[in-house]
């Protein structure tokens, strides 16, 4: 993380977890240390808000209370979800262990391992034990050195049954981390890769624009922009900012009515 001078820019590093068939093999390979979790069934969960879920592990961790979650930013509210549920959870336990920044460096980190779908397939097929995902999980929390917490709520998801909501729930945590920490997310879309200078300018720009305590920047390629670049921020990038050729040569199309006469760049 590149600090610049009230705001920050966050580059999320990449994880990448075996392909599935060896990971029976992994898991198999894999020192099992039993977790033991008290909690309701699942359809208690669904039908009588909150549940408790109490880690009783040798790791000394706090209670997650999952309980109905509903959180407003700017102007937007977050839907009354289990993923949401399980976010605040988390977020809650990372709050008390004043760890929050860590933890969603973790998130991001799970994130980018379950952005491959035979990883959730893995985890969502029904003939896999638990132990079995429990293995996978202690090598993914080992790989990634993720903090004891995250790796005990990894697992209390696979014994909950509730895995298939892992993407999701990482999405819900970063909205809640954006709305503790003051943060907002702009999107720069260019030509090419901007150099880190260029895009600490931008964070201060969208700084200035939306009174935000801290800008996180993330980047994409678009060729077809020609060249420029363009900024995606607020509520799920609602406000566009285009500095793009692109919208430059589209614009003088128009105002001279070419209609459909293609301009060679």
């Amino acid at each position: 993380m590149n600090r610049i001078p009230q705001s920050s820019l966050v580059v999320t590093p990449q994880h990448h977890l075996p392909p599935p068939s060896t990971m029976a093999v992994l898991a198999a390979s894999l020192q099992q240390t039993p977790v033991t979790f008290q909690h309701r069934s699942s359809s208690e969960f669904h039908s009588k808000p909150p549940t408790r879920l109490a880690l009783t592990s040798s790791l000394k961790t706090p209670k997650l209370t999952i309980k109905p979650f509903r959180r407003r930013r700017g102007g937007a509210t977050m839907s009354n979800t289990a993923s949401g549920s399980y976010a605040s959870a988390l977020a809650d336990v990372a709050r008390n262990n004043n760890t929050l920044e860590k933890t969603f460096a973790d998130v991001e980190k799970i994130a980018s391992i379950f952005s491959d779908d035979s990883v959730l397939r893995f985890f969502a097929n029904p003939t896999i034990g638990d132990a079995e995902k429990r293995g996978v999980v202690e090598e993914i929390a080992r790989s990634s050195a993720l903090q004891p917490h995250v790796s005990n709520f990894l697992n209390i998801l696979v014994e909950m049954r509730r895995m298939d909501l892992v993407r999701e729930i990482a999405k819900e945590f970063e909205t809640v981390y954006n709305d503790l920490t003051k943060t907002e997310v702009a999107v720069v879309t260019s030509v090419v890769k901007l150099e880190s200078q260029h895009l600490a300018q931008i964070a201060r720009g969208v700084q200035k624009l939306t009174g935000a305590r801290n800008v996180r920047i993330r980047t994409a390629i678009d060729p077809g922009l020609v060249a420029g670049f363009t900024i995606r921020y607020g509520n799920s990038g609602s406000k566009l900012i285009d500095m793009s050729v692109k919208k430059q040569l589209d614009e003088i199309a128009a105002q001279l009515e070419l209609g459909d006469i293609q301009l060679a760049v």
